[in-house]
C-alpha cells in the first residue's frame, strides 16, 4: 500500500473477531459459501499485504475475510495498528464481532473439551479474553450474541448482511436420472419417481432410443401430464431452495427416478435443468444409468 492505494479496487473485506467458542469458524464457514476466499488466525501485521495481493491478482479477489484473534498472542495487538492504516488510507473494511455469555461459553468448551487459546482455568481465561477484546469490540460493526444463537440462525444473519442474493446464485443443483431397477441413489437429498409417465419402452422405435432424442422427448410430453407435474416439481424446488440455504446448505441434489433410467427420467431431468439455469442456478446434470441395458 502506499501512494497507489487511491488507484486500487479494494476487495470487501470482513474482519471475523470475537470471544473463543463464539462461532468463529462456523461464521467464516458462511461467508465461504457466499463467496469470500477465507483465512483463518491471520496474523494482523499480514493484512494490509494480504489485502493488496488479493487486489493486484491477475484476477483480483473481490470478497475476503479473515479471522482475527487472540490466538495471535502479542501480534493480535498489531491489529489497532492495521485498522488506524485502513482508516489513514481509505481502505474499506467491517468488523463483525461474536460474542457469547460465560456460561454458553463454558459449556461449549466443556462439550468440545478443547483448552483456552490463553490457558489456565477456563473461566477467568474467559473472562480476560473478553478484557482484552473490548476495545476491538467497540469498534465491531456488528456484534452478534450467539449464547443461543443456533448455527443455522448465526448462518442466516451473516447471509442477510453479506449478500443472501450471492447465495442463491453459489448455491449448487445437481439433477439425476437413475432406473429404480438399479437401485436408489445413496447421495440424493430430494427423490422423485415418474414411473408414472408414458414409457417409451414399450414403443418398438424409441426402445433404443435415450430421453436425449427428440423423438423420446416429444413422445413423454404428449401427455398433458408430462407438462403439469414438471411445473408443480419445479415449484416445489424453487419453493425448497432458500429454505434450504437458511438452514446452511450450500448444494442440493436432486434424482428423478423410473423404471431402467434411460426415457421418461432423463428427460425431465433435462426439462428441470433447462428451467432453473434460466433462472441463473448452478445446475449440474447427470444421468447415471443412461447407458445401462
Amino acid at each position: 500500500m502506499g501512494k497507489e492505494s487511491a488507484l486500487v479496487t479494494w476487495p470487501r473485506l470482513v474482519i471475523i473477531t470475537g470471544l473463543s467458542g463464539a462461532g468463529k469458524t462456523q461464521a467464516l464457514r458462511c461467508l465461504e459459501d457466499l463467496g469470500f476466499f477465507c483465512v483463518d488466525n491471520l496474523p494482523p501485521t499480514l493484512i494490509p499485504t494480504f489485502t493488496e495481493l488479493c487486489a493486484r491478482a491477475a484476477v483480483p479477489i473481490k470478497k475476503i475475510a479473515l479471522v482475527v484473534d487472540v490466538r495471535g498472542g502479542e501480534l493480535f495487538e498489531k491489529v489497532f495498528e492495521v485498522l488506524s492504516r485502513f482508516d489513514r488510507e481509505a481502505v474499506p473494511y467491517e468488523i463483525v464481532f461474536l460474542e457469547a455469555s460465560d456460561e454458553a461459553l463454558v459449556r461449549r468448551f466443556k462439550e468440545t473439551r478443547r483448552p483456552h487459546p490463553l490457558g489456565g482455568d477456563l473461566l477467568d481465561a474467559i473472562r480476560e479474553e473478553r478484557k482484552r477484546l473490548e476495545e476491538l469490540r467497540g469498534q465491531a460493526h456488528k456484534i452478534i450474541d450467539t449464547s443461543n444463537l443456533p448455527v443455522s440462525q448465526l448462518k442466516e444473519q451473516l447471509a442477510n448482511l453479506f449478500g443472501e442474493t450471492e447465495a442463491l446464485r453459489r448455491f449448487r443443483i445437481t439433477l439425476m436420472s437413475f432406473g429404480y431397477k438399479y437401485g436408489i441413489p445413496l447421495d440424493a437429498d430430494l427423490l422423485m419417481d415418474v414411473r408414472f409417465l408414458p414409457n417409451p419402452h414399450y414403443v418398438p422405435r424409441l426402445k433404443n432410443l435415450t430421453g436425449e432424442e427428440p423423438e423420446v422427448k416429444d413422445y413423454v410430453f404428449a401427455s398433458p401430464i408430462t407438462g403439469e407435474f414438471i411445473a408443480r416439481f419445479n415449484s416445489l424446488v424453487e419453493f425448497l431452495i432458500p429454505l434450504y440455504i437458511k438452514e446452511g446448505k450450500a448444494m442440493l441434489t436432486i434424482a428423478v427416478g423410473c423404471t431402467g433410467g434411460k426415457h421418461r427420467s432423463v428427460v425431465v431431468v433435462k426439462r428441470l435443468a433447462e428451467i432453473l439455469r434460466s433462472k441463473d442456478y448452478q445446475v449440474t446434470v447427470r444421468h447415471r444409468d443412461i447407458n445401462r441395458d
